[in-house]
């Protein structure tokens, strides 16, 4: 086997003896130069790279590295790698007790932390000793892979939702038949009582059938939401002002709120900048969110409703009275048919959600039992490119 070739820093050193003072000073400034060009280099990678001993001493620890394992170089400090990650010494137990690779020559293993913030990270780990009778170590890369596995996790779980929203689209349209033709029979059954003689029993038919066309018409309302949920159209984008929107949902609102003993305060000043939108989706937005307010609130309660624009953004905020949402109820709002009102068919948000993002828009939700629930719609302003999302 060919002898290794003597570095240029191999031929200085094996005239160490033989230098003067000058020469030793350039010598170290050599090497300090060197040492920083490599802390340079080694700070420019994403990756985290360590150098630990037999018993996981940290050598040596890039900027990246630091901060995935949260390590900090101070004088006393604790720089133990087995310490740093509690419980990746065990995981790699069967190479040996120390945690050093014995015969294989790289150990692979991903594991989450939740210090100093939470994600996933994948560890290469390679041993090497430097020089013949080198006390053996250990190089270590270090990948955070936390959006790689989220973003695996989200397309495994999109495609089963996807699978499961074909399947059932389905078997909602083949429903349909069915409560058609049933319609079309209880209104002959229907027309025909109505040419009997009164009596008792009639009246009790009457009622029956009128029941059954009431549940009828129930069933083909969430049919009809469902399939609109999961088949929704593209946005017809057109130049609009949300503050006429409110106003005709409120409007056309007006008359139930009145009803419920509710006020709305609104605040919607007309020199708001225009938005790229489709009306009638957007209608529909806002019917869901104060229909959802008002379903929410006493009699006596109140609905604030305020827009207002920065240089890029329109943001719409309506706050009200009523019971709040608790907490363990947020995180599910947006699921489909996860619903806290009775008779409710739990689409109402999901709906709202998604025609946000097909517009290239957010919402968010705040809310506090006992005292109201606020939702903040954000809409990029015309000027703004409209990014098109896939509807959830």
């Amino acid at each position: 086997m060919a002898a290794k070739k003597p570095s240029s820093l191999d031929k200085v050193l094996d005239r160490l003896d033989r230098l003067d003072a000058a020469g030793l000073r350039t010598l170290v400034q050599r090497l300090a130069r060197e040492r920083a060009l490599l802390d340079t280099v080694f700070n420019t990678l994403q990756e985290g790279v360590l150098v630990i001993t037999e018993g996981g001493e940290i050598d040596y620890a890039n900027g990246a590295a630091a901060r995935l394992i949260g390590f900090q170089d101070e004088a006393g400090a604790e720089k133990t790698l087995w310490r740093l990650v509690p419980g990746l010494r065990a995981s790699l137990e069967g190479t040996t007790p120390n945690g050093k690779p014995a015969g294989g020559p790289v150990v692979t293993r991903e594991f989450e932390l939740t210090y100093p913030a939470p994600r996933v990270v994948r560890l290469y780990m390679v041993p090497f000793s430097e020089g013949e009778g080198g006390a053996p170590r250990s190089a270590i890369i270090l990948t955070d892979i936390t959006t790689e596995k989220r973003s695996t996790e989200e397309l495994i779980e999109n495609e089963k939702i996807s699978s499961i929203l074909l399947l059932a689209a389905g078997v909602a349209h083949e429903l349909g038949n069915p409560l058609n033709s049933l319609t079309i029979h209880l209104q002959l059954i229907e027309r025909k009582l109505k040419k009997l003689k009164a009596s008792k029993e009639a009246d009790a038919l009457g009622d029956s059938i009128r029941i059954c066309q009431d549940e009828v018409t129930r069933l083909d309302g969430i049919i009809r939401n469902f399939l609109e949920a999961i088949r929704p159209r593209p946005p017809d984008l057109a130049e609009l002002n949300v503050v006429e929107i409110i106003e005709d949902v409120l409007r056309f609102q007006g008359r139930e709120l009145a009803d419920r003993d509710l006020t709305v305060e609104a605040d919607l000043p007309a020199s708001t900048p225009l938005i790229m939108a489709d009306r009638n989706q957007l209608k529909q937005v806002f019917f869901n969110l104060v229909k959802n307010a008002m379903e929410a609130m006493p009699a006596g309660g109140k609905l604030a409703i305020r827009v207002r624009a920065d240089d890029d953004s329109v943001f719409v905020r309506l706050a009200d009275t009523g019971a709040g949402i608790k907490t363990e109820d947020l995180a599910k709002l947006f699921s489909p048919y996860h619903t806290t009102k009775t008779g409710g068919h739990g689409l109402g948000l999901m709906i709202v959600q998604r025609i946000m993002r097909d517009h290239g828009g957010h919402i968010g939700i705040e809310s506090k039992e006992g005292v109201g629930t606020v939702v903040t719609l954000r809409f990029p302003q015309k000027h703004r490119r409209v990014r098109m999302l896939p509807g959830a």
